[in-house]
């Protein structure tokens, strides 16, 4: 793809998924809301993280096939439609249970995203600095995830949680259109997608060029979704109980993401330098321990550390997506990626209620002092992963 094209490209995708980040975290902002006015226990708590993420999850590999038909684009625009018509829905909610069906249908619209998006950039720098874009796209969604939570605490703050509901349904329902009109414009013809296709494809199977690199991949992206998803859900509540004021949640979340966004960027010169392995080794144990150190500190302390744990936090992430292209041919990029996000997004919807479950019986900071220890079983998958992805990264740059 000409170079133009590409930046265009990348640009388009950055904007969903800026967009559909922020949806997804804004959720952090509204649920101490919601468990006040609804009477919710911590599970139920849980359960409406579940209830999106599961959505979301459940959608991914479906999306890439029905982008293999239709293209990304359309498929893309339908999905971001679909968001935009759950959170407008989900501003005129009066009950626990409307509240779950509205968050399932965002969810679902929402599923489209990670892996078309993924797939169009990688495809977009195929030949081009494909980790960098990758970073980038990435960066965007913690730019999201930095912007529309602290939009809804102010919006919630001064007009309640349901035009900070609404208001984010406007602006994705208006994206939407963007979406199909500038994608459409920017995809490559037939003759494009044939020039790219590995001429190491397999056709009649998913692309995968090394399983048991992926499964250990994946399962890494798993236990650091869920956890990273874990904690974001609970830490409003640890900050409560340490006796923070709401409107601080959004403070405290913001810092977070914004540590997270500079941890995209942080590690990508980490892998650099260190490597892939060590550098997943490196913000794996400081997430672990990071999070044992939040829990001891008061206040204003916590709000210090809590940049500074995003970063390990969300580091992770931007080195694994870069690496599931190298693994994978790129005609099946849209759906593998779906079977990736699928695994780390399902891991995020599933882990919510269970640690919930803990929370009520044994309190908010106990429940995160277990998901410390459950993050530091990554070192040793890590360590294996060493192997099945280095003959991949020497295959890849004698490719370019």
């Amino acid at each position: 793809m000409r170079p133009r094209r590409a930046r265009a490209t990348l640009v388009a995708s950055c904007i969903i998924h800026f967009l559909h980040d922020g949806c997804s975290d804004l959720l952090y902002v509204l649920f101490p809301a919601w468990a006040r006015e609804f009477s919710l226990s911590f599970a139920q708590v849980g359960l409406l993280r579940t209830g999106y993420s599961g959505a979301l999850a459940l959608f991914q590999v479906p999306a890439g096939f029905l982008a293999e038909r239709w293209g990304e684009p359309r498929v893309l625009a339908a999905g971001t439609f679909v968001t935009a018509v759950g959170f407008l829905c989900l501003g005129t909610a009066g009950s626990f249970a409307l509240l779950l069906v509205f968050l399932v249908l965002g969810g679902l619209g929402s599923g489209t995203q990670h892996p078309l998006s993924s797939a169009l950039v990688s495809r977009a720098y195929e030949e081009g600095r494909l980790r960098a874009a990758l970073g980038a796209f990435n960066f965007s969604g913690d730019l999201g995830k930095v912007t529309w939570p602290a939009c809804a605490a102010f919006v919630t703050a001064w007009a309640g949680w349901r035009w900070a509901a609404r208001g984010m349904g406007a602006v994705v329902f208006a994206a939407a259109f963007g979406v199909f009109f500038v994608l459409t414009s920017l995809a490559p013809g037939d003759e494009a997608k044939k020039a790219i296709r590995s001429p190491d494809r397999a056709d009649n199977g998913w692309g995968i060029r090394n399983a048991w690199g992926f499964s250990l991949l994946s399962a890494i992206h798993g236990i650091d979704n869920g956890s990273r998803t874990v904690f974001l859900t609970y830490l409003p509540f640890l900050l409560l109980g340490k006796g923070a004021a709401m409107d601080m949640m959004g403070l405290a979340l913001g810092l977070t993401f914004a540590g997270g966004a500079t941890g995209k960027f942080v590690c990508g010169v980490l892998a650099e330098r260190l490597g892939i392995i060590r550098t997943v080794l490196v913000t794996e144990a400081a997430t672990g321990l990071g999070i044992l150190v939040l829990l001891v500190l008061p206040v204003m302390p916590t709000l210090f550390l809590l940049p500074i744990l995003g970063i390990a936090l969300n580091g992770t992430s931007s080195v694994l997506y870069g690496t599931v292209a190298e693994l994978v041919v790129p005609e099946r990029r849209s759906r593998v990626y779906g079977v990736f996000y699928t695994i780390g997004i399902g891991a995020g919807a599933l882990a919510p209620p269970l640690f919930g479950l803990l929370s009520d019986a044994a309190g908010v900071p106990a429940t995160l002092a277990v998901l410390a220890a459950v993050i530091l079983v990554t070192l040793p998958l890590a360590r294996l992963l060493r192997p099945a992805i280095e003959p991949q990264r020497v295959g890849a740059s004698r490719r370019t």
